[in-house]
């Protein structure tokens, strides 16, 4: 096979994973399921609370991969949320069990054609990198047999009674302007400040924790922060990838900081839909903004609170 055909095949199986992936997410959107929130869904009364990891490298997975993972958690009931390759399996002394479907993962990154650096060279400008995806195959432990006591031992379940500290503690932490009054939650890019009504507005008082995270996440993409654009209009489709960004967000924070609130019913479905329709890259951009944000906010919290963060994107080109 030449070069070019090797090219033409590698970008096409980058544009199918694209595809298939957008496509899944966009599937869970239209039955009213959102892949975010489904490990609190009464179907996934069995999956565990908390972001995936590699039970052989202990990194926590990020972007789409947290979304891949915790739909694969859900769909099979996996009751953790570990994953090794089939190598790391072995490598640990166990092995993953004859029959079993593994799960697909993948890391991005970017690179360099010979053709782009050799223009850069004669043009004296810079190269252009491509980004591309690629693809790993990853096993829930529960999948595997024989593996140490040590990786399969449940970690004790984190008290309730922790949960609203380390949120406070975060909401001060960050210096973010943060208002607890009113009846609406929203972020003023212009000003930067939000507003969240009082816990007790709340049907479920649980709930106050994801919307504060929800509208922290848009404070995170402040010029001064994390830069993103907020030149969407309501109802546009950057207003809607916005939205999309700060929910995904509020999600990962949840789950790094162990909150277990009830599914949020959005109004932003439609327009979400119709984001992901015309981009099949929206939903990782999006999973990777929301896990640049949610880093960004866990990074604040005081040494003293123990939380597994894990979320940088740049952790995706290693996860497998």
């Amino acid at each position: 096979m030449s070069v070019r055909a090797n090219r033409s095949h590698a970008a096409a199986d980058r544009s199918n994973l694209y595809d298939e992936i957008t496509d899944k997410i966009i599937a869970e959107l239209e039955v009213g399921r959102f892949p975010w929130v489904q490990p609190w869904g009464t179907a996934a009364a069995k999956t565990s609370v908390a972001l995936p990891t590699n039970a052989s490298t202990h990194r926590a997975y990020s972007g789409i991969n947290v979304l891949i993972l915790w739909g694969a958690g859900v769909e099979r009931g996996f009751p953790t949320q570990r994953w090794v390759t089939y190598r790391q399996a072995v490598a640990l002394g166990g092995n993953v069990r004859r029959g079993e479907r593994g799960t697909t993962v993948v890391y991005a990154d970017r690179f360099v054609p010979d053709d782009e650096k050799k223009r850069a060279r004669e043009t004296g400008e810079n190269a252009q990198a491509i980004p591309f995806l690629k693809r790993f195959t990853v096993f829930n432990i529960e999948q595997c047999e024989g593996l140490p006591d040590e990786v399969t031992a449940s970690s004790p379940p984190q008290l309730a009674t922790l949960i609203e500290p380390q949120v406070e503690a975060l909401i001060k932490a960050t210096g973010i302007d943060f208002r607890v009054s009113g009846d609406r939650a929203f972020y003023v890019p212009a000003f930067d400040y939000l507003q969240v009504p009082a816990p007790q507005a709340f049907f479920e008082p649980i709930d106050w924790h994801r919307t504060a995270l929800h509208e922290l996440g848009h404070a995170t993409g402040h010029s001064s922060r994390l830069a993103r654009d907020f030149s969407g209009s309501f109802g546009s489709r950057k207003y809607a990838f916005e939205e999309l960004v700060a929910e995904i967000n509020a999600a990962f924070c949840c789950a790094a900081l162990g909150i277990v609130p009830t599914v949020r019913h959005s109004d932003y479905v439609g327009s979400w839909l119709e984001v992901l329709r015309e981009d099949n890259r929206a939903i990782v951009r999006a999973a990777s903004c929301a896990s640049k944000a949610a880093e960004w906010l866990l990074g604040h919290l005081p040494e003293e609170v123990n939380v597994s963060i894990g979320l940088r994107t740049g952790n995706e080109r290693r996860e497998a």
